[in-house]
């Protein structure tokens, strides 16, 4: 073959340290575009971004060259030191370690887009743990319930 032609796409869930509320309206949408400017860096697609005050879900397309593991821990790193450095939080800002990763088809674009935006529509009858959770199992991934929140 005379090129390499790839589409990863990703959905990607993270938490604040603890789980705390700490993403706040006054600065979640220059969070939200410093992100995307993070993944336009790296050649990437932010192509949704919504969340809560504990937690973001990102849907992205990275190129092939880009590892997800260090992308997601380069940028939450790169991102807290901007929140922190521009005090944007009332207290110090950190992320959770972990982070949830799933690969999306093409052909469920399109809805995965719509529930990453619509987080505080579904955050009416599910806590987060409820939701990361769901995730969990309908993409098969194995987990220990007595770890996991760690």
């Amino acid at each position: 073959m005379a090129g390499t032609f790839t589409n990863f796409l990703y959905h990607i869930v993270f938490s604040t340290k603890n789980r705390e509320p700490i993403i706040e309206e006054t600065f979640r949408e220059r969070l939200y575009e410093y992100i995307g400017g993070i993944f336009r860096a790296k050649e990437g697609t932010l192509l949704s971004i919504g969340g809560m005050p504990d937690h973001v879900h990102l849907m992205v397309r990275l190129k092939p060259k880009e590892a997800v593991s260090k992308t997601i821990g380069d940028m939450k790193g790169n991102v807290s030191k901007w929140i922190n450095d521009h005090k944007l939080c009332r207290r110090h800002f950190g992320w959770q370690v972990g982070y949830g990763g799933f690969s999306v088809s093409e052909s469920n674009l399109g809805s995965v887009k719509d529930y990453v935006k619509c987080q505080k529509e579904h955050h009416r009858t599910r806590s987060f743990q409820e939701e990361f959770l769901a995730l969990l199992e309908r993409h098969g991934i194995s987990y220990d319930p007595d770890r996991i929140w760690d």
